[in-house]
């Protein structure tokens, strides 16, 4: 590959949803349902003081803890009922494409239309997500093949980061000249790792899958683009944010020991305690590091996991309330979609942002994990 450009711009994105949908009263009744169960089955021990009854969720109590209103799934049979309170997943054989391959598929192609680009214009294809429902072959190599993309494909996790790492690895290697062409999904299928029965967390994810196109500034062509001005990665280790089950629950019928530890577990007071200034003062210091000050920043575009979280980082950022569009926020229509949710925000919001606008795309969560992409709006 010949020596790419000094610019790299993101030229395409997409997102892909689906189409069943679970509202916060339709989570709220299911789950009730579940703990009248739980507490009649359990009636002697409660009363014996021996064991917790399991308190009751409602649609005000997850408005207030998180700004979510409902959230996209894959499988909403299977959590909605009572007695089972996960997806249902339909077992694949390994000639079908997989569940992860089959949404990446989709969101790429609505990257790829947008940036005018076909599979023979694209070097490679990364895929970076918090779930991945097997170790190998690589979702990514299956990505390619279903695509009809020669070159390479890779995963990579670092959570709720993945895709603002997975940006940065690709930009790396475009300046690098390894590739002229990259194409970046996140398939994230966090309903099968969340567990439903927690009152806690038992709202806070959904699925989706997001898609990023990113070309050597020489080939690109689309007439919306935004020019990668800096990227930067931060990891520092944390317990409280932590996922033991590896891959992707099957969420069947088999037999499978109930263990809770094995499911999304996070301690959300320490997280929101020490995630918050971390990340403002990550953002802070990459934007001063490159010269540019907190006045000429359009746009925030950040993880969407917590809407509260979300507005003390954008004050602590700008010293001041974000004003509307400042900060989009996503949050009431998907929920937390781990790496995805910074991707949807910005897929979102950006045709309205002028010339020459700057912009910066942050991701958070389990590691710790940060990831910051400063982009600046460029017409062609």
């Amino acid at each position: 590959m010949s020596s790419s450009s000094s610019k790299v711009m993101i030229t395409g994105t997409g997102v892909f949803a689906p189409s069943q949908i679970i509202t916060n009263a339709e989570l709220v009744v299911a789950f009730n349902a579940y703990a009248d169960l739980q507490n009649e089955k359990y009636a002697k021990e409660i009363e014996a003081g021996e064991r917790e009854p399991v308190p009751y969720s409602s649609e005000e109590f997850i408005f207030k803890a998180s700004g979510i209103e409902r959230r996209h799934v894959l499988d909403k049979t299977g959590i909605l009922d009572p007695e089972i309170m996960h997806p249902m997943f339909k077992k694949r054989s390994d000639d079908e494409l997989s569940l992860m391959a089959e949404m990446a598929v989709k969101a790429a192609k609505i990257a790829m239309e947008k940036a005018g680009k076909t599979p023979a214009d694209i070097d490679a294809v990364i895929v970076a997500a918090s779930n991945h429902e097997r170790a190998y072959p690589a979702i990514a190599i299956e990505v390619q093949n279903a695509l009809g993309i020669d070159g390479f494909g890779f995963d990579m996790n670092v959570a709720c980061s993945s895709a603002t790492f997975g940006i940065q690895a690709a930009a790396d290697m475009i300046r690098s000249g390894s590739a002229r062409s990259i194409l970046m999904v996140n398939p994230e299928i966090c309903s099968g790792h969340l567990e439903w029965r927690d009152r806690d967390c038992h709202f806070i994810f959904g699925d989706v899958c997001t898609a990023v196109l990113l070309e050597d500034g020489d080939y690109a062509t689309a007439p919306e683009q935004f020019e990668i001005l800096a990227t930067r990665c931060l990891t520092k280790f944390s317990n409280n944010i932590r996922n033991n089950n590896g891959f992707l629950r099957r969420s069947i019928k088999d037999g499978m020991k109930d263990q809770r530890e094995m499911q999304f577990m996070q301690n959300g007071r320490k997280v929101f305690k020490e995630v918050v200034p971390m990340v403002s003062g990550f953002i802070l210091d990459h934007l001063a590091d490159e010269n540019i000050k907190v006045k000429d920043l359009s746009r925030m575009w950040l993880h969407q996991a917590n809407k509260a979280m979300n507005d003390f980082i954008g004050k602590k950022v700008l010293g001041r309330s974000p004003v509307e569009g400042e900060q989009p926020n996503i949050l009431q229509e998907y929920a937390n979609t781990s790496s995805a949710g910074s991707i949807i925000s910005f897929s979102e919001h950006n045709e309205d942002l002028p010339d020459g606008a700057i912009g910066i795309i942050c991701s958070f969560g389990a590691g710790y994990s940060a990831g910051n992409v400063i982009v600046k709006k460029r017409m062609v």
